[in-house]
């Protein structure tokens, strides 16, 4: 579907439209949410315990193996897609509770809390899939828009993109310390900048690589691969969410000159063009920490996020009355659309232009 140009007046009343659905959905925002995240907590804590205790005691059965290391994966994927990403968007700052506040949560992630809020809930949120000013639009590695113009090590993307997947933790943490600003000479990289994130990277290798192995006696080895193989599990399924939340063949991109003086309306079109949904059902919506609704998620990042669910059908509805693109479909659809994306512009503009 091709969005229809939406006059000033347009652009303004579709602003004040979602402006009340998010009011009348924060609204009820309560007891209901906090029991919810509550037991999203409680569900991966028990996965995580489960997971461990599997490895460390019968880790050297394949079948125990299996089942441990599949539910440390789950409690890894729960913690930092449903519970870290979105208690620190502050969904969830409304309960005063230290272990659900935006400010005091500390993730099971190679990156700290403190680096992320920054490049995450402002850098890219504030700037969505403005080119020069979004980073995460191609996490610096990756062209993955016309206005960037192509350069011959662009031709190793699609296994720049395999190799991010499977380190993904590493790659946002390194991301977050602006590697390709600080390469490009645009940054200095202080002592004080570079400690917190080395410590945190050194603590997380520690806790998983070392001290649990450590403490599993003979079954050392089954633990450090049961924990390589659940980083793994949480590292593809993360980058693959996201990257589908963000990058298919409809998802926009935006100068900076098309982008200035953005009044609400307008933000909100740049958020819902440059987002993508995924179909699927409660669970999957849940291990995606509702990213699967990204358009929901950017148009409204303080809302709780299980209501995303709800919220969807309305903004929908919203979109199809002012004629924009509601882009959503089935994860093999936009992930491919992903992949095919991200080859395309791997490759010189000329051999497209010239067909």
């Amino acid at each position: 579907m091709k969005n229809k140009k939406l006059s000033q007046e347009e652009i303004e009343n579709f602003g004040r439209e979602l402006d009340a659905l998010r009011a009348e959905t924060l609204a009820k925002v309560g007891a209901e949410d906090a029991a919810y995240i509550r037991e999203i907590i409680q569900l991966c804590r028990d996965h995580e315990l489960l997971g461990r205790e599997l490895l460390k005691s019968e880790g050297e059965n394949p079948t125990s193996w299996l089942k441990g290391t599949y539910s440390l994966g789950l409690a890894k994927i729960l913690e930092n897609m449903e519970i870290g990403h979105n208690i620190m968007h502050g969904q969830y700052d409304f309960m005063n509770d230290p272990e659900t506040h935006s400010q005091t949560y500390e993730w099971d992630t190679a990156s700290t809390s403190a680096s992320w809020r920054h490049s995450h809930n402002y850098l890219h949120h504030t700037y969505t899939n403005i080119v020069g000013k979004d980073r995460d639009l191609g996490y610096g590695i990756m062209r993955l828009t016309d206005q960037e113009p192509w350069k011959p090590a662009h031709l190793a993307q699609p296994v720049s993109n395999f190799l991010l997947s499977v380190l993904f933790e590493w790659g946002v943490a390194l991301h977050d310390l602006e590697t390709d600003n600080i390469k490009n000479g645009e940054k200095k990289l202080t002592l004080n900048e570079l400690k917190p994130i080395l410590s945190k990277m050194f603590t997380q290798a520690a806790k998983d690589y070392v001290y649990f192995p450590a403490t599993a006696g003979k079954n050392a080895l089954p633990v450090l691969f049961g924990n390589v193989t659940a980083n793994l599990m949480r590292n593809v399924w993360a980058h693959a969410i996201i990257f589908c939340g963000h990058f298919t063949a409809d998802a926009e991109a935006f100068t900076q000159e098309e982008t200035q003086n953005e009044n609400r309306g307008a933000w909100y079109l740049r958020q819902l063009k440059g987002s993508s949904n995924l179909t699927g059902d409660g669970w999957f919506h849940i291990l995606t920490g509702n990213l699967s609704h990204q358009i929901e998620h950017h148009l409204f990042p303080d809302v709780p996020a299980w209501r995303y669910a709800q919220m969807a059908p309305k903004v929908q509805e919203i979109c199809a009355r002012y004629g924009q693109n509601y882009n959503t479909g089935s994860f093999v659809k936009q992930y491919s659309e992903v992949l095919k994306r991200i080859f395309r512009y791997s490759l010189p503009d000329k051999l497209f232009s010239a067909a």
